[in-house]
């Protein structure tokens, strides 16, 4: 699938060759019914995102999963750009970590990629990735150029923080046992991206899933509950070789994202809590070292949980090209584009508000913005009210349209946005300038998981059928 000539493997030879790709015509997100009041499982969305179709902008198929409250999260696939030069390789599986429930799903979108189905083998029991593993609460999944599946992990099967990595095999979707070896596992885990070229891979942190996992407790983080560190690991050894301890700045590391260039010895990471973004590098001693790059003022406020309110950066990606930076500010509220052609030095050239905690008609007050001279006015798309904030984001392969959900996680939608919870999660698009740099929301877009069959749901990540720059690898 999206393999760009005859007898090669799934994929794009190169990045540059992925932005030539043809343009989207459908996504797939997982949809969340956890902590709400809704007793049914959590679901694959199949959306229609062609302009020139009748269903644009209509969810055409959803995919119930078997259990209540699994909380799907993240996806990746089984076969991606990493295995380009194995034409024995299908890009024909999406993988489904359940974040809570620990299972994890395998889905078959090669039969007919607009109407899913579970695979034969169903899913792997949490059981699984217990016992063989010592393992819990998958989220990242990355398809590796041996054809095996690598999950990074973020518990101990206690519900402590423990950042290991679960292998799948390729073909029968079985445990192999773990991809780090015996005792180098992390103190907590979340996110990862590979180097082969520089036989490294990197992983985030985020926190205890016991912690976090019915909401956010700023004592937890005092308390060493949440994560601050990058963990430089020995991609051929598979142990863990260096630390990056970024302390109270670098708290709640999430997204990774090496560029795009597999030659590339940098990339970028966004951390949550004070709403920092860190390039890190490889030194000229071999060794790999981190910078703080961008900055953004939390805001003094009255009205909200604590006197200061963090952005919130969730998410983060790269254009395929390597010179864009996107990421989300969960709280306030704000998407922006930096121009990283300087890797040290990025630059904001777009920016657009989309919901968020400030707003002007909402509960908060901002005593101090060094910023904004005046509240954002709350976003009113097609008829419909904006809930929540910006977060989930995917690039189309070209660079020209960004797509963005709103729902972070389901216990923490409802802790900081309960009117998201009831009214469910939307998915915008953004236009991009890929000139001069710049956002515009695209005012004629939406798809509102608001009026569901079941119920409002909270649609997180999203996918494209051939691979994007969220989920594919190159060696």
């Amino acid at each position: 699938m999206a393999s760009t000539c005859s007898g090669c493997g799934p994929g794009y030879k190169t990045p540059l060759d992925a932005m030539k790709g043809p343009r989207e015509e459908i996504v797939y997100l997982p949809c969340i019914y956890r902590n709400t009041d809704i007793q049914k499982p959590d679901y694959l969305a199949t959306v229609d995102v062609n302009p020139q179709s009748p269903n644009f902008c209509k969810v055409i198929h959803r995919l119930p999963m078997p259990n209540l409250k699994d909380e799907l999260h993240h996806s990746g696939w089984n076969a991606c750009s990493s295995c380009y030069d194995d034409p024995s390789k299908r890009r024909n599986r999406l993988i489904l970590p359940s974040l809570m429930s620990s299972r994890i799903y395998v889905v078959d979108v090669g039969t007919d990629p607009r109407a899913p189905r579970l695979h034969k083998v169903n899913f792997i029991e949490p059981i699984d990735l217990f016992w063989k593993c010592g393992l819990a609460n998958p989220h990242t999944s990355h398809c590796l150029g041996s054809g095996q599946i690598m999950i990074s992990t973020m518990g101990d099967p206690s519900g402590n923080g423990k950042g290991g990595f679960v292998l799948l095999d390729g073909k029968t979707f079985e445990v192999i046992g773990n991809w780090e070896q015996p005792g180098e596992a992390a103190p907590f885990g979340y996110d990862f991206w590979y180097q082969p070229r520089h036989n490294v891979m990197i992983s985030t942190e985020w926190g205890a899933p016991k912690a976090l996992g019915n909401g956010f407790n700023p004592a937890d983080v005092k308390t060493g509950h949440y994560g601050q560190c990058l963990h430089v690991w020995d991609w051929t050894t598979h142990k863990r070789i260096q630390t990056l301890d970024l302390g109270e700045e670098g708290a709640v590391p999430l997204e990774i994202r090496f560029l795009h260039d597999p030659a590339a010895a940098e990339g970028f990471v966004g951390y949550a809590l004070q709403s920092t973004v860190f390039r890190f590098y490889k030194t000229l001693k071999g060794e790999w070292a981190a910078e703080k790059v961008i900055q953004i003022p939390s805001k003094k406020v009255e009205g909200w949980a604590l006197p200061e309110m963090p952005g919130l950066i969730t998410d983060i990606l790269i254009s395929l090209d390597d010179r864009f930076l996107y990421f989300s500010n969960w709280l306030h509220g704000d998407i922006r584009q930096y121009d990283i052609t300087d890797r040290r030095n990025p630059r904001m050239v777009g920016q657009v508000f989309l919901g968020g905690s400030i707003l002007k008609d909402g509960p908060v007050k901002v005593l101090e913005d060094k910023e904004l001279d005046s509240q954002p006015t709350p976003r009113i798309l097609k008829g419909k009210r904006v809930q929540g904030g910006p977060q989930m984001l995917q690039l189309s392969l070209d660079g020209r349209r960004l797509y963005v959900t709103t729902s972070l996680y389901s216990a923490w939608d409802k802790q900081f946005y309960p009117d998201l919870v009831k009214e469910g999660s939307v998915m915008m698009q953004i236009d991009v300038d890929t000139d001069k740099g710049g956002l515009k929301l695209n005012e004629n877009f939406l798809v509102d998981f608001g009026a569901e069959p079941d119920g409002p749901a909270l649609a997180h990540e999203l996918r494209y059928p051939g691979g994007d720059c969220t989920s594919d690898i190159w060696l």
